[in-house]
Order: C-alpha cells, then structure tokens, then sequence
C-alpha cells in the first residue's frame, strides 16, 4: 500500500512543484523515489517528529502542500499539539501520513501500534482522514489529500496488501465504494479490515446470509448517504476496523444511524486496551476477534435465524 501511496506521489510532484516530502527518518527503500526525483524537495527530519510539523507548516504558509510521513503512532501522538496549533489552527495544506496504521507493526509492541490514531486526528478541527483499503485506494488517497484544501490525514498500511477490488473502483472524497451487494446485512469497513470484511460476506454467502461490503476510504467527512441507504436496506449494519472501539469508524457511522432508528449498528473493533503482547498484525487481530470468522459469527447470532 505505501509503495502505491508513494508512487502516486511521485507522479503527482511530478507536475505539481508545490509538493515536498518530510519524513523522520525512515521510509528506506520506499521514499528514495521521491528523494531522487525531487531532492530539493524531500527532507529528512530526524528523529524529531515534532519540528518536522514545524517545518511542513512553515512551508504550508509559503504556499508548498508538504506530506509528512512516518511509522504508526509517531506522526499523530508525538506530534499532536503541533498538529493542533500550528497545523489545524491556521487551517494549512499539511498532509499527516502514518505507515503501519493499526497493529502492522505488532510484532515491536504497543509503542509501535496505531488503534487510536481514527479518533485522535477526527477530533481535531478542520482535519480530513483517510483510511485506504489496498494499493488502489492508496494511490487514489495521494490524488485526493493534493485536491483536498486544509490538513488531511492518510493512514496506510504497509508492504505486501493484497488488491481487494475485483475492477477499478469509482473513488471520490466522502463517497463510500460499494464492494458487494446483498440485503441482509451491511459489512462497513475501512482501511485493510477490508479483506475481513470480505472474506466474512463469503463465509456468511455459505450459510444463505447475503451481507452488502462497503468500504469507507474517508472516515472524515463520513458518506452519509451511503450509510442512509444501508440502515434503510438492511437491518443490521456492522463496523469493522483496526482500531480501538471508541472514536473511530463505529463513532462516525453511529452518529449517522442512531437518529434514523431504522438498522441495529453493532461493532467488531479491537479491545478497549493494549496489546497484552507483541505479535504478527494476524495473531493479535484474531485474539482481539478481528478476523473473519468472528464477524461472521456476530452476524449470524444478529439475522434472527436466518442461517
């Protein structure tokens, strides 16, 4: 997903001189693409996060739309009231992206997680987020932080994720994509739970439970009407992501759903605490319940008998 994200990038700096690129000193064998292409438009910050905002707002302020990029957490908890003052305050055309977003980098512990990173940068005032679900809507994520004016955050996975969409998805700002119809349940994930939600609707296709996929790119500002239809369509709306249960996507759907008292909106997200230990992003999601088979079964005791 970063390599098309990055990609994207390139191409985009390509014909835009406005772009730069800062990161903390990481991004090896991925950003040098971008450093090599444009050298004087790429810095390398250090370890010293919180400056670099400082930096990309300086060089908002001259008119550059400059990306910030680092590992998981580092870009939005280290630097959060940079963020929120320099960044956000003043409304200024930085764009926060975070690699590893979720338990990517589960293996190196709970300093390394990104599972409340949704709700932290959806609270801040003026701040657009991202979630993409494969290297497609990656690439389309680079497109729409340059066009969207004011700060945007974009919350990428790593390397090695899977193209989920079987066709070209048509990707706009706000919009959810349809990925799967079906009338009995609405499957509505964001970022890589994209590939669990999918393969949840296959096994529950298996037991004659046919559950419509929509994945939801922006998080922030939420498809309303998408959302609308699936509480009206089906009775049962169920989140699913990477992240903490509170503030993120469950949040931002129910807050669509609630008042139209017409669907049963129930999450699959991760527990309300660390991490009890390091592992693969695999084995702490299925600990957690975040895999397939686990929404599934949640769906199944919902439909009412259904199966």
């Amino acid at each position: 997903m970063r390599t098309a994200f990055v990609e994207q990038l390139c191409a985009l700096a390509e014909a835009d001189e406005r772009i730069w690129l800062l990161t903390g000193d990481l991004g090896f064998s991925v950003l040098e693409r971008f450093a090599d292409a444009f050298p004087q438009r790429f810095v390398n910050a250090g370890v010293a996060e919180q400056n670099m905002i400082g930096v990309a707002a300086g060089l908002a302020l001259s008119g550059k739309v400059p990306f910030v990029y680092s590992i998981a957490n580092f870009p939005v908890m280290r630097c959060l009231e940079q963020i929120r003052n320099d960044v956000c305050y003043h409304g200024l055309d930085v764009k926060v992206v975070s690699v590893g977003g979720g338990m990517v980098y589960g293996s190196q512990g709970y300093t390394h997680h990104g599972v409340e990173d949704i709700a932290v940068m959806s609270a801040l005032p003026g701040m657009s987020v991202l979630a993409p679900a494969d290297p497609v809507e990656a690439a389309w994520a680079a497109t729409a932080a340059v066009d969207r004016s004011g700060p945007v955050y974009v919350r990428l996975g790593k390397a090695g994720d899977p193209v989920l969409h079987s066709s070209p998805p048509q990707l706009e700002f706000g919009r959810a994509v349809t990925v799967r119809e079906g009338a009995d349940a609405t499957l509505v994930s964001t970022g890589a739970a994209l590939r669990i939600a999918l393969e949840a609707a296959s096994e529950l296709e298996s037991r004659g439970v046919h559950a419509r996929v929509l994945s939801m790119p922006t998080v922030k500002p939420v498809d309303v009407e998408a959302l609308t239809r699936a509480a009206t369509d089906t009775p049962l709306v169920v989140t699913i992501e990477e992240h903490g249960p509170v503030g993120g996507l469950y949040s931002a759907v129910l807050e669509v759903i609630a008042p139209l008292r017409a669907a049963v909106c129930v999450r699959v997200a991760l527990a309300d605490e660390p991490a009890p230990m390091a592992g693969s992003c695999a084995y702490l999601s299925e600990r957690s319940g975040l895999d397939p088979h686990s929404v599934a079964k949640t769906v199944l005791s919902l439909v009412g008998g259904k199966a």
